[in-house]
């Protein structure tokens, strides 16, 4: 408890405080935010900037290696990765919008963000978890049908119904980033400029706000409950079929084979719903520990996506052999024409 008393820096809050503190009549005179971070001594700055650089590394690398994987090759030009790439699209984009600024962030003396920056951070950020809990869903199902009904699989799933899903994935991103930004940003911020937080999100705004903030909290959990609760059954369903069947098939390498391909997706939706769940809907009482979950799926769940996703696969496994060894194969031509020459 001591160790983590010291790493608070009360003089720097103190000092971004009053930084913040400048009062305006309503939100349309702010011109810019700052962005307080985590309250950490200075010198921890670097060893965090080091560490959001190797995660974000990580995403990249990753989540453009699963999309240059799927699309290259044939193999993998079914529904399953289909889904699977758009989720890599999504992780590599929702962490491309918070990493950058936070680790920006741990050099700069001003954290400051501009009030277009800060709204089109939240608008960014919300449209693709938002879109990213929905394809989790449709990946649920997806593994259901695949699961349930193999011999109907490629009629049911057909590339139609895929790409609608996936539209439908992104329409409901979209609009739920549209109201809850539109809703956010029409409040007033005359009590600070502050924000608690290492990116603009709807809470820490709302800890700076001076309007009545009772229509907006009802209609953000209102917001919370479409999203969460519709995907979180269709998840649940899902797996509850596929446990049952999963089951009553007759041979332990088939049992095995099918609970390995689903347990990696009920990793990943653990890890998410339980951060998200902790971040909007349990009441907004321990700051820092939200950063900490924020954490969680701003950096955490698109870093592992990957991983579990081509760990856990041979597809990906025999994909990613191919592609490494005609690489090699090129190289070592290469050098050997060199040579002759």
């Amino acid at each position: 408890m001591k160790a983590t008393v010291s790493f608070i820096l009360p003089r720097a809050s103190q000092q971004i405080s009053a930084m913040g503190d400048r009062e305006t009549s309503n939100h349309s005179e702010v011109t810019d935010f700052i962005l307080v971070g985590f309250r950490v001594r200075p010198e921890l700055h670097i060893l965090l900037f080091l560490l959001f650089l190797l995660v974000y590394a990580m995403i990249l690398l990753g989540n453009i290696g699963m999309i240059v994987i799927i699309m290259t090759d044939p193999r993998l030009n079914t529904p399953m990765y289909f889904f699977l790439g758009n989720l890599s699209f999504v992780d590599l984009f929702y962490s491309s919008v918070i990493a950058p600024k936070a680790m920006i962030n741990f050099w700069s003396e001003s954290k400051s963000i501009s009030f277009a920056g800060c709204v089109t951070q939240l608008f960014l950020f919300v449209l693709f978890i938002v879109t990213e809990a929905f394809l989790l869903a449709v990946m649920a199902y997806d593994r259901f049908i695949a699961i349930c009904n193999p011999l109907l699989y490629t009629v049911q799933m057909s590339t139609h119904l895929c790409v609608q899903l996936v539209t439908g994935s992104y329409l409901c991103g979209c609009i739920s980033s549209v109201l809850q930004t539109s809703m956010t940003f029409t409040l007033s911020f005359c009590a600070s400029r502050a924000i608690d937080h290492f990116y603009c999100d709807d809470r820490p705004l709302q800890r700076i706000s001076c309007s009545d903030l009772y229509i907006h909290k009802m209609v953000s959990l209102f917001l919370c409950s479409i999203i969460i609760l519709p995907t979180i059954m269709v998840i649940t369903v899902s797996y509850i079929y596929i446990v049952s069947t999963v089951l009553k098939i007759p041979s332990t390498e088939g049992r095995k084979k099918a609970f390995s391909t689903c347990s990696s997706h009920l990793g990943v939706v653990s890890v998410l719903y339980g951060a998200i769940t902790f971040m909007y809907v349990i009441p907004d009482r321990f700051p820092e520990l939200s950063k900490v979950a924020s954490l969680c799926y701003t950096l955490l769940t698109p870093m592992l996506n990957p991983l579990i996703y081509s760990l856990r696969n041979k597809d990906v496994k025999e994909a990613l052999r191919k592609i490494l060894g005609n690489k090699l194969f090129l190289f070592n031509s290469i050098l050997t024409e060199n040579r002759i020459k």
